[in-house]
């Protein structure tokens, strides 16, 4: 790969997959919407990247820039992703995570390219999973209990289809529980660490409000994950679906764990926590684990950081973030 474009670039999952194409000496196109994109995550290295503007809603503007920018490979990392308020939003998440894909799809088909294209899917989209059907497979059946699920569902068979109709070079990912630095603080293990690092500054009363604490997943580091994503697209067959995770028991955990191992490693004592029923989700997705041999046969990867240093990594990120006062 010579040229990628990653849509979503500013988020969390882009950024990160940003910092390693631009360390492999790749041209790095990103997408950005000229008046909304939050940059904080890119500030970095904000000037190594080639930036289109585009409103990956708005197919014309999609057109355009894909002609412009006509990359080998892209990753498609632009989407709504924050599982809760897809309740109350639920039309916004499928022309979000569906329609902005079918844009992109079409672009290409437009330009008379045929790049690599990664697709990353969620565990979300398996929902309510029974013990006995543990690890998940990529045959698992998939019962979706919130609309972002459903969204990210619409996703990946939209792009099977584009596969199998037109024979555009998809690549279709299911990522599980992936954790660490530039995660936003609505997210479980980041919004705890978030709200230890408050109580540290004197932010907070010393007690950390929590929703749901007791669904158990398989926890992989960002950076292990977006590895996991460029080897996807280096070596995975088109239009083939692949779970990556990290399967190994030490990276398995509820978040209750996680909450109070954040709490052992807080340097302020006698913290404790309450539920909020702000934070409780109407459904709950008790156990998502997955079996990622087939991907990591395919492509040989494997996680390399463990549990104890995502915590590490998201608590000290949400520590220097309020030491610098980019947040409250």
């Amino acid at each position: 790969m010579k040229k990628v474009l990653i849509t979503g670039i500013t988020g969390f999952v882009g950024s990160h997959l940003a910092e390693l194409a631009l360390a492999k000496k790749v041209e790095v196109h990103g997408f950005k919407r000229y008046h909304l994109s939050n940059m904080k995550n890119v500030l970095s290295f904000e000037k190594q990247v080639i930036w289109q503007d585009c409103d990956m809603t708005d197919p014309k503007s999609v057109n355009q820039a894909v002609a412009k920018t006509k990359p080998d490979a892209i990753f498609h990392m632009a989407s709504q992703s924050f599982v809760s308020p897809s309740w109350a939003h639920p039309s916004l998440y499928m022309q979000a995570n569906y329609n902005m894909t079918v844009n992109l799809f079409e672009a290409c088909m437009t330009c008379g390219i045929n790049p690599r294209i990664h697709i990353p899917g969620s565990g979300e989209e398996h929902g309510e999973i029974f013990e006995s059907e543990l690890p998940i497979q990529p045959s698992t059946i998939l019962r979706p209990v919130n609309p972002y699920a459903v969204s990210k569902i619409a996703q990946d068979l939209i792009a099977y289809v584009y596969f199998r109709s037109y024979g555009l070079n998809v690549i279709r990912t299911r990522a599980f529980n992936h954790e660490g630095p530039r995660r936003d603080k609505v997210f479980g293990i980041s919004w705890y660490a978030y709200q230890v690092a408050r109580i540290e500054r004197g932010l907070q009363e010393k007690v950390i409000n929590v929703g749901h604490l007791d669904d158990r997943r398989n926890f992989t580091h960002v950076k292990d994950m977006v590895n996991g994503y460029w080897l996807a697209v280096e070596k995975c067959e088109p239009g083939k679906l692949y779970l990556i995770g990290s399967e190994h028991e030490s990276q398995i955990h509820t978040f209750r764990q996680s909450l109070e191992r954040l709490i052992e490693m807080s340097k302020v004592k006698g913290l404790t926590y309450q539920t909020d029923p702000q934070y409780v989700r109407p459904t709950q997705v008790p156990r998502l684990i997955c079996d990622p041999s087939e991907f990591t046969a395919q492509t040989g990867w494997e996680p390399k950081i463990g549990f104890e240093q995502i915590l590490t990594d998201t608590l000290n990120y949400w520590r220097d973030q309020l030491d610098r006062g980019l947040v409250n």
